[in-house]
């Protein structure tokens, strides 16, 4: 499928989603959203892809917001229709069933800190901001960011991100276990794509168990641990499970994916 906002590849077996807005810094548009939940539903269904890796085109923005000129005339009801169909594209992203790392390639401030957080792992540039500005438009994060910081980073630390708007650089967002590493601007895919490929020789089937198990684990009403014994022993009865146990007891590398 052709996109008018993102730009898809294959490479060994990775799929590279690069929003293709360089000159509006990578803005989101609800159009762009869409496009982005398509493409990394495509992705989990394709056999050929073990792994993917969301960016942003050029040095300077991963994703600087959202389009601001999109909404500024919304109703109340179009601006909570557009914050479900936000979550909707973040909740895509955090279950899908092969791994996601954002390459986080310059600012990625209110939808596009959102969408970074939604994604399984993050690697930033040296150069990276992330931030929450919405209080210096008179709003709040609407596609899991209140939700999401607290998560990744604390009550507190996210607290003084979201009530001074203020943005964090990349040294700060990886002391604050924002981000997983930070590399060079001309690192930064190639590290990306190392991760992929480090993930891709691992068990598929564990991989989307180990997913469900840490999703379930922020979920009200759901017992995390009791979804862990649940998937423990369905793994056991799975092909993944013999090729595995196999390869060790034989002192052998597995092979996963035929």
């Amino acid at each position: 499928m052709s996109y008018n906002n993102i730009i898809t590849e294959i490479d060994n077996n990775i799929l590279v989603i690069k929003i293709n807005r360089e000159s509006k810094m990578n803005a989101l548009t609800l159009e762009t959203l869409s496009e982005i939940k398509h493409a990394v539903e495509r992705g989990s269904e394709n056999a050929a892809v073990y792994a993917m890796i969301l960016t942003g085109e050029g040095q300077k923005a991963f994703a600087a917001g959202a389009d601001i000129s999109e909404f500024t005339h919304f109703s109340i009801d179009k601006a909570t229709r557009m914050s479900a169909d936000g979550h909707d594209v973040m909740d895509a992203i955090e279950n899908a069933s092969k791994v996601v790392v954002a390459a986080v390639n310059g600012f990625a401030l209110g939808g596009g800190c959102e969408l970074a957080m939604a994604c399984h792992m993050r690697i930033a540039s040296s150069n990276a901001k992330f931030g929450q500005p919405e209080v210096n438009l008179g709003v709040i994060p609407g596609y899991g960011g209140t939700q999401r910081l607290v998560q990744l980073i604390g009550k507190g630390r996210a607290l003084e991100m979201l009530l001074t708007g203020d943005p964090i650089d990349a040294k700060t967002a990886f002391q604050w276990g924002l981000v997983n590493s930070v590399v060079s601007q001309e690192e930064l895919i190639k590290e990306a794509k190392i991760l992929c490929e480090k993930i891709s020789t691992k068990s598929p089937t564990s991989i989307v168990k180990v997913i469900k198990c840490i999703n379930d684990y922020f979920k009200p009403n759901v017992n995390g641990m009791q979804r862990e014994i649940y998937e423990f022993g369905e793994a056991f009865g799975t092909p993944d499970f013999g090729e595995g146990t196999g390869a060790f007891l034989n002192k052998q590398k597995p092979k996963f994916r035929a």
